[in-house]
């Protein structure tokens, strides 16, 4: 009964608490950002670096521990953990709470250049990743089809779907996985390589140059001066398989006599349920 007797007294008081609350309540649902996954600033940063046919003693010696020794000079480093698997390392960079992060993922691209510079030959640039919830994903769209290839989902996620949610403000599509990536495979037959006298290296050497991609500029023809178009990547499976591997001598060795060329996917190394 007091609530209700000072409400009575006061009745131009509690109106202007009434409306101030019924106002916030307002503003807050209106201009208050909502998120699953709100950013909880996380002082974390992943660093995965692949390298396909390494051993993990291989990842361990030659590339993890050059970027354990260069995370050491990054300011506010709290902890370094690495992990080398075969064909790939992880590397998990924890930070000091209170640390800058945009800095902190500034100076770990810096020195992540930095210690690539000492690695085997070959070694593409690692992804680098700042952890937080709100990259979590929220959902999963998978792919079936009566009708196409694994290798054809896997190209039009990529190529068609993806780039739909990509668009979209705040989503962030991450890349699809669990499909093989279409891929020309030449395979070859053993018998024939030893019965032409050629080597395995001769045929990847050959399809390398048959391959190759060279800016030839334009020609002046008086009043036009068009672009000239290199004529040197094969069009279909037919012109990689009339590659020659061998000229000169008789007889004439191509990629089709040694072995044949499919329009087929990467080998499966992974599945996903």
């Amino acid at each position: 009964m007091s609530l209700v007797r000072l409400a009575l007294r006061r009745p131009y008081t509690v109106f202007v608490l009434v409306v101030g609350a019924i106002a916030g309540a307002a503003l807050a649902i209106v201009k208050m950002p909502a998120d699953v996954f709100p950013p909880l600033g996380v002082p974390t940063i992943y660093v995965a670096q692949p390298y396909p046919g390494m051993t993990a003693t291989q990842m361990e010696g030659f590339l993890t521990y050059y970027y354990e020794y260069n995370f050491l000079y990054i300011d506010g480093i709290r902890t370094v953990e690495a992990r080398s698997i075969e064909g790939a390392a992880l590397l998990k960079l924890t930070f000091q709470p209170g640390t800058n992060m945009s800095q902190a993922m500034a100076q770990t691209v810096q020195y992540v250049n930095r210690a690539h510079a000492y690695m085997p030959p070959g070694a593409v640039p690692p992804f680098v990743v700042r952890f937080d919830a709100g990259s979590v994903p929220v959902g999963y769209l998978a792919f079936s089809s009566p009708h196409r290839s694994v290798e054809q989902m896997q190209d039009l996620a990529l190529n068609t779907v993806r780039p739909m949610f990509a668009s979209l403000p705040g989503v962030s599509a991450e890349a699809p996985f669990g499909g093989s990536a279409r891929t020309v495979v030449v395979s070859l037959d053993p018998a024939r390589l030893q019965a032409y006298g050629v080597s395995s290296d001769q045929v990847v050497n050959a399809i390398a140059r048959a391959e190759t991609i060279s800016p030839s500029g334009n020609i002046d023809l008086g009043s036009r001066y068009p672009v000239v178009e290199l004529n040197s990547i094969a069009k279909n499976l037919q012109d990689l398989a009339a590659v020659p591997i061998r000229t000169g001598t008789f007889p004439a060795v191509f990629v089709r006599d040694v072995g044949s060329v499919s329009d087929a996917a990467h080998i499966t190394t992974s599945v996903a349920l």
